[in-house]
């Protein structure tokens, strides 16, 4: 029977006061090696990864799996190497010329349909900016466009269509606005947050779930599942704790 949608992981570096990037909004890369590797195991272990638009300029790239065991792993279950990388924005602005487009991933865009319109377009004014046709990014594979009555993207029908197309396990990367829109829809069911000895501080300093938030009688409850301490870093793993609970 096939499940209404893909078992939804969240997976998160922040500093101990709760902070996921600075108040530049620069790339987190506070991480150690060990939460690097951390979070490569968990792109493996997902048939797509999903991350915002916000997420991808601060980068200009993404985490692809590089350790050839679970290269192996993956083959052996018989999965592509790397899982669908899905950015989702509401405007599809994005340079087309950053390295995430020259990376060896499947690509797709959830978007909207004036994001849809406006990615076609940004395309086309490649060569007029002096780029030669065969130096243009590839395209995305697909393009995913799913809108509320409010033109806004529709993540919770965007995330039952992705389990038709046989994605069980949806890995999400950030950033918090995200990651708010999925926990206001019950659309997570675990998270990943690894703890890193650094204060970031500032007041616009991203968070795991930024957003309007919630109430205490309101907001999302957890439960623990393991705790593990690796140097200077504690990896904290939770589950979504539902009604039924």
């Amino acid at each position: 029977m096939l499940q209404h949608r893909p078992h939804t992981t969240v997976v998160l570096a922040m500093s101990a006061d709760g902070k996921i990037g600075d108040f530049k909004r620069s790339p987190a890369r506070f991480g150690s090696r060990v939460d690097k590797a951390h979070l490569e195991k968990q792109i493996a272990a997902s048939d797509a990864v999903l991350f915002g638009a916000g997420t991808l300029r601060a980068y200009g790239t993404t985490l692809t799996i590089s350790d050839p065991t679970l290269v192996q792993l993956r083959a052996q279950e018989g999965k592509p190497p790397q899982p669908v990388y899905i950015v989702t924005t509401h405007s599809a602005n994005l340079n087309p010329e950053i390295k995430f487009f020259k990376q060896p991933v499947r690509r797709w865009l959830l978007t909207t349909t004036t994001g849809a319109v406006s990615w076609k377009e940004r395309l086309r004014t490649l060569p007029s900016m002096g780029t030669k046709a065969q130096e243009c990014p590839s395209e995305f594979e697909q393009i995913l466009v799913f809108e509320t009555p409010r033109r806004e993207i529709d993540i919770s029908a965007a995330l039952k269509h992705l389990a038709t197309l046989h994605i069980t396990r949806l890995a999400v990367l950030g950033g918090g606005e995200l990651v708010a829109s999925l926990l206001a829809l019950d659309l997570i069911d675990e998270l990943w947050l690894t703890v890193c000895p650094l204060l970031l501080g500032g007041n616009t300093a991203p968070t795991p779930v930024d957003g309007k938030g919630f109430l205490p009688d309101l907001a999302p409850k957890l439960q623990l599942l393991e705790v593990h301490a690796v140097e200077q870093e504690v990896f904290l793993h939770y589950r979504l704790q539902r009604p039924a609970d």
